[in-house]
């Protein structure tokens, strides 16, 4: 083997992916019920109690009938629901204490270790308000739901309603660099050494039982899952039933900020992570000489 090829193979990229849930993970609350629900002249409670009712009676699912209602609030109210409305909103979420410095944190402490981090959402919650988030610039990709607007910016109807099964989809797009809703070759196989990210580089970082199957599906692929509970609620039924059952590697409070035991746990997994792609270039590199 020449210097170069090994140079190349030493030089070659290392990528792990965090990927976050928002509603209760990044933030205390849905985001819908800090200013957008509200501004319709409705308490959160009345809010999902209705959107509830609506997809009982309609066999119609949870995320399009909370969207559907939302549309139809704003109708009654006669108040077009624009794009920049949604962002605005964002702009008051609130959230957990050390989120706005986590990611630069997360990243400078893994650039050390010779890790690219790549942060993504993969949220039930409105994208548009997410987008207009103090964090929006910080990940890759945000998958949310989304709606689809009219010429003059109208929400108008349902984009893209994310459950809690179907958000299994975008951890697939993730580490196989496909990352268009749209573009259905994330159903193709793919080996292992063409993936844009291993699976077992997948961090998902949740906080309940509508998290299991991204939970299920990271951890069975060698990555890691990870439980979080409010703080200062310090209900902590879900993650240690979550922990209990298989689903999680770790379970902390929301608590980002450095010297925490989230940040404790974090900082192991991009340990094992950098070890485990140490190990995987000198292989490559030995067989590359074994090649003669």
């Amino acid at each position: 083997m020449d210097q170069a090829t090994e140079e190349k193979i030493r030089g070659r990229v290392r990528r792990m992916a965090i990927c976050y849930d928002f509603d209760k993970t990044l933030s205390p609350d849905d985001m819908q019920t800090f200013t957008l629900i509200p501004s319709l002249e409705m308490d959160k409670a009345t809010f999902w109690k209705e959107a509830d009712v609506l997809a009982r009676e309609n066999s119609m699912e949870k995320n399009l009938a909370w969207m559907f209602q939302l549309l139809t609030l704003s109708k009654a109210k006669r108040r077009s629901i624009k794009r920049e409305y949604f962002r605005e909103a964002g702009k008051s979420v609130p959230l957990y204490e050390g989120v706005k410095e986590w990611f630069d944190m997360v990243n400078a402490y893994a650039a050390q270790k010779n890790i690219a981090v790549e942060h993504y959402i993969i949220s039930s919650g409105l994208k548009e308000i997410i987008e207009g988030s103090a964090i929006a610039d910080k990940f890759s990709r945000i998958y949310a739901s989304s709606y689809l607007y009219s010429p003059d910016g109208v929400a108008e109807w349902p984009a893209q309603a994310i459950n809690y099964t179907n958000k299994t989809q975008y951890i697939f797009r993730i580490a196989k660099g496909i990352f268009e809703e749209y573009d259905e070759r994330v159903n193709d196989s793919m080996s292992e050494d063409a993936l844009h990210i291993p699976y077992e580089n997948i961090v998902y970082i949740g906080d309940s039982a509508t998290d299991i199957p991204c939970m299920r599906l990271v951890k069975s692929r060698g990555g890691y899952s990870v439980g979080v509970y409010d703080p200062v609620k310090k209900k902590t039924d879900n993650v240690h039933r979550l922990f209990k059952d298989g689903r999680l590697s770790y379970f902390a409070a929301a608590d980002y900020t450095e010297g925490a035991e989230l940040w404790h746990f974090m900082q192991k997994i991009i340990n094992e992570i950098a070890a485990r792609e140490d190990s995987k270039t000198e292989q490559m590199i030995l067989g590359e000489k074994a090649k003669g």
